[in-house]
């Protein structure tokens, strides 16, 4: 979640060209796209942007741990908004109790599972999100950090808990920013990957990541398009790795702001929807969103109708974020809960619910 603005002259769009795009996408006419979701945070608090991340920290979105009823969310979310994916943050750390390496805590774990079999429960898709930043404590993975052996090692017992669940999809890390080499990350990706699909988790969808907070509008121009490319299942197919974005409507790209600016259009999502027909590749949105204001409302509408024109090669968004997020924090979806009846947010019943934007 940073400032990430896209330059149109790198890709050769004018913005006088880009804007035609817009107003003729490839898709004739709004799409259904695949996937619509909310973050449910909370396993994932107590991380900086350094990948420290405290154990004591975290705050489990459940009910049965004294935090928020994520369990009820998600049914909410369900049954009356028509979501079907949910993005569950987690760190590296509360996995494996603070201990370096793939060993997975039975105690902390088996809380996080959890919330993963709840989701499940709803009959949505998951998506497990190492929430560190490409890093543990400070040091980036492979990168003078830990190695890609340690951190395919987390991988690899993760896929081999989830192997049989299809609906299970494997966010390989949450925004990875100020990498001294893309391509060296794309190699600890890979070893991630592959880590995946040896456990027996083969045909799951594997979320991919770039630089620069895996930002949109620089996702290609920041060479993080093209060093991912080179990632790949075991028999050198691109089958289901999918390229990992983030993208808010906020001034500075940060996410931290209740006043929207921006719909993204043009300096995200024509370029890399340009970039991923050429290239026959896929992406999602993970992580967006905006505060429930008026301004908020009026870009967040207008990004999902854009979205929804370019379903041929995009697959949905996630918003950010419900779980054990307060009703007044600035970026909030989550419901309020009047005597256990749930009432959404204004961006959540105004745009992001897919009964909303049908």
């Amino acid at each position: 979640m940073m400032k990430a603005l896209l330059s149109l002259a790198v890709l050769g769009l004018s913005t006088v060209s880009a804007r035609a795009a817009a107003l003729t996408p490839r898709v004739t006419g709004p799409a259904p796209l695949k996937f619509a979701g909310v973050n449910i945070a909370g396993f994932d608090f107590g991380c900086g942007t350094d990948g420290t991340c405290t154990v004591s920290g975290a705050y489990p979105p459940l009910a049965q741990y004294y935090g928020a009823d994520g369990i009820g969310q998600m049914t909410h979310f369900v049954n009356q908004d028509g979501y079907n994916l949910f993005r569950l943050p987690v760190s590296w750390q509360y996995l494996t109790n603070n201990v370096i390496g793939g060993t997975l805590n039975s105690t902390t774990f088996g809380e996080y599972n959890t919330l993963v079999q709840a989701c499940l429960n709803t009959g949505a898709y998951c998506i497990i999100d190492i929430h560190n930043y490409a890093r543990w404590d400070g040091n980036i993975i492979g990168q003078g950090g830990p190695t890609n052996a340690q951190f395919a090692a987390l991988w690899s017992s993760l896929a081999t808990q989830y192997k049989s669940q299809s609906r299970v999809m494997f966010g390989i890390m949450n925004e990875p920013h100020d990498l001294p080499s893309i391509p060296t990350w794309a190699a600890t990706v890979q070893a991630a990957v592959t880590a995946i699909r040896q456990a027996g988790a083969t045909s799951q969808y594997v979320l991919l990541p770039g630089n620069d907070y895996t930002s949109a509008a620089t996702f290609v121009s920041g060479g993080s398009a093209a060093a991912l490319a080179t990632v790949t299942n075991l028999d050198g197919s691109t089958t289901n790795l999918i390229f990992d974005v983030h993208k808010y409507l906020d001034s500075d790209n940060s996410g931290t702001s209740d006043t929207c600016v921006t719909n993204n259009t043009v300096e995200a999502w024509i370029p890399l929807s340009t970039w991923l027909r050429a290239n026959n590749r896929l992406a999602i949105n993970t992580e967006t969103g905006g505060g429930n204001t008026q301004s908020c409302v009026t870009y967040l509408c207008e990004q999902v109708a854009y979205q929804k024109t370019i379903a041929d090669v995009f697959l949905g968004y996630v918003g950010w974020a419900a779980g054990n997020f307060a009703t007044g924090y600035v970026l909030s979806e989550t419901p309020t809960n009047n005597s256990g009846v749930l009432t959404d947010s204004l961006t959540v019943k105004s745009c992001l619910a897919p009964i909303a934007n049908a």
